[in-house]
């Protein structure tokens, strides 16, 4: 359970490619908590942004979101359960509070490059191997 309340909430069910942006850009923090990722795109525009992903550890988000505890992008977290997705929130909230430590995550995660041209010289040094 959060013991501390915060203010900074809005909520639009509906899809605006503009606000979209606006809300990658302006967000410390992306939760994902999907049982099923086959891919995941919203964690890497997220990272794009500057903005630290909170991803269940599932396929594509598994593939492109290491913890940080092990040097990573972001923040892992094994069940699909609420339990679990407090505990990660919470270890974000320390992140946050560290500000060196979130300022170079922030940092280093816009400068990923998940783009094709790095993809195909993995794919030819694994053929290579």
């Amino acid at each position: 359970e959060l013991t501390q309340s915060y203010s900074n909430f809005a909520l639009d069910l509906g899809y605006k490619e503009y606000l979209s942006h606006k809300i990658y850009a302006s967000s410390d923090f992306l939760l994902m908590p999907s049982r099923v990722e086959p891919c995941g795109l919203n964690q890497m525009y997220a990272m794009r942004y500057g903005t630290v992903p909170i991803v269940r550890y599932t396929g594509g988000l598994r593939d492109t979101v290491e913890d940080v505890s092990s040097g990573g992008s972001g923040i892992n977290f094994g069940a699909a359960t609420a339990k679990d997705a407090v505990h990660a929130i919470h270890r974000a909230l320390h992140i946050y509070h560290n500000k060196e430590l979130m300022q170079s995550l922030v940092h280093s995660n816009m400068n990923y490059d998940f783009s094709w041209e790095k993809s195909a010289e993995r794919y030819l040094e694994m053929y290579r191997r």
